[in-house]
């Protein structure tokens, strides 16, 4: 097994962002055992869109809505991520 070198501590970003613009990663980070990482807090990013619908499929869309207790536009946005998964399965 390759013996790894100790990562500096850096005073700030610029610093180390030209410490790694010059230095092999592989030889601070062994590359067979990859660390598992969760970012619970980042929120996907979305994007607006304007969408014309038929009356009569946003009042059903709002009733469902408000059955459920939760905003039209999430539960339009559950129902879009279900059939699109759906799709493409």
């Amino acid at each position: 097994m390759k013996k790894l070198k100790t990562i500096p501590s850096f005073k700030t970003e610029k610093e180390e962002a030209a410490f790694w613009d010059t230095h092999d990663t592989t030889d601070y980070f062994d590359m067979e055992q990859p660390l598992q990482i969760s970012f619970p807090n980042l929120k996907p990013s979305t994007q607006t869109i304007s969408l014309r619908l038929p009356v009569s499929i946003l009042s059903r869309i709002r009733m469902i809505a408000n059955r459920r207790d939760i905003p039209y536009q999430s539960l339009m946005k559950i129902f879009l991520d279900e059939k699109s998964k759906e799709a493409l399965s």
